[in-house]
């Protein structure tokens, strides 16, 4: 009898687990409430912010998931249900989820594997079955998971419990893990969730390591050393975009948002969207980087050459044709000349060898022209603090 009951939950379980298989074949792309606003959301900024990003364009360039991070929650009532802020958000959340999938967009909210949220708001552990059946009503299509206030808990086991309730409550929702890479979740995390954190919290700032959180250059560092684990589904979060917020010039921005669509990254812009100056929009919405970060055979890129204060990073994409990134750290303009066509690269994390073919249109995606073929030698010259990405390729 024992048996039969095993195997009766484990089918089950595995016929919720497809419904949540296949909801981020290239990584996820939205916005998020925390890098700009912090604790200061409402229902206003969240309504106001999802009219933007339909009419900025935002939503018709793919950024699709509108995610209030933490602070929106204020207690448990008497039978344990979350209660969002009665004064922030007095429609109620199901109310605004359904204004936010009115606009053709998707709607996300944030919780903590602990007993109270990084804002000693109320986290899930032990309601994480309630909750989920909780965010299913709403109509929440994306759950970002932290790990503060975790006390002794099992990180694994803590983040397995609110995946199996998501599926019992049977939304499907991408799920967010959001750990820090503190314990490594590349690891163990695809079978989990659908992307994972890998670093602390991002900051604008380039390259100098701020008093704490983390740089571009630091995210991207980690990055690299862990790409083989990224794949269609189950992603290397390298953090929310601070594109758009104070801190990053806009060379800066440019190279933050290159590197993260080198790397297959989610991106979910972390600006105001609703007062974005052009050349902010222009990067958020440069379709041509994006669809890099969204090329279907999903691998991300790796470091070709590295040269003092310059790097080149090379990422193979789906029929044949690659993306190509020059980055200078540095604070100094650099030049560097390529030979591509018959370059074998070496790609040790997933065993095959790249060969970039002759005859291929070398395409400057942030100048939006070809500037050559693969068979001509290419100089490229990089001011300090920015890029220069190409897409090696059949000219369309």
């Amino acid at each position: 009898m024992i048996a039969v009951v095993v195997l009766v939950f484990w089918v089950v379980r595995s016929a919720d687990a497809q419904k949540f298989e296949g909801l981020a074949l290239t990584p996820p792309m939205g916005w998020n409430s925390w890098n700009h606003f912090g604790c200061h959301v409402d229902e206003a900024l969240i309504r106001e912010t999802a009219q933007a990003m339909v009419l900025s364009g935002l939503r018709d360039a793919g950024y699709r998931y509108v995610v209030i991070d933490d602070c929106w929650q204020v207690a448990r009532d008497t039978v344990g249900e979350i209660v969002p802020d009665p004064d922030r958000f007095p429609s109620g959340m199901k109310a605004l989820a359904d204004y936010v999938h009115s606009l053709g967009l998707k709607f996300g909210l944030y919780s903590d594997a602990g007993r109270l949220t990084c804002q000693k708001r109320p986290g899930s552990r032990g309601y994480e079955f309630q909750d989920a059946r909780t965010y299913a009503r709403w109509g929440v299509d994306y759950l970002k998971y932290d790990w503060c206030n975790h006390g002794d808990q099992n990180v694994v086991a803590s983040y397995r419990t609110m995946r199996d309730a998501l599926y019992q409550a049977k939304r499907p929702v991408v799920f967010s893990i959001c750990e820090w890479g503190e314990n490594k979740p590349w690891e163990w995390a695809a079978e989990v969730g659908h992307l994972w954190r890998i670093s602390g919290d991002i900051r604008p700032a380039f390259v100098d390591r701020p008093k704490w959180g983390e740089t571009v250059a630091g995210i991207v560092e980690i990055a690299r050393k862990i790409r083989k684990y990224a794949g269609p589904d189950h992603w290397n979060d390298l953090d929310m975009l601070q594109v758009g917020n104070a801190g990053l010039t806009l060379s800066e921005s440019r190279t933050h948002f290159s590197m993260w669509a080198m790397l297959a990254s989610p991106l979910m812009a972390g600006n105001d969207v609703r007062n974005m100056p052009p050349e902010i929009a222009e990067i958020l919405m440069n379709r041509e980087v994006i669809a890099v970060d969204q090329d279907s055979l999903g691998v991300p890129a790796l470091r070709w050459i590295s040269r003092g204060n310059l790097d080149v990073w090379l990422r193979p994409l789906a029929h044949d044709e690659y993306a190509l990134c020059v980055v200078n750290w540095g604070k100094k303009a650099e030049r560097i000349t390529l030979k591509l066509a018959g370059s074998e690269i070496e790609d040790e994390d997933f065993g095959v060898t790249y060969k970039i073919g002759r005859g291929l249109a070398v395409r400057d995606l942030w100048k939006h022209r070809v500037i050559g073929l693969t068979d001509e030698e290419i100089a490229v010259a990089v001011i300090g603090h920015d890029v220069a990405m190409f897409r090696l390729g059949r000219e369309k």
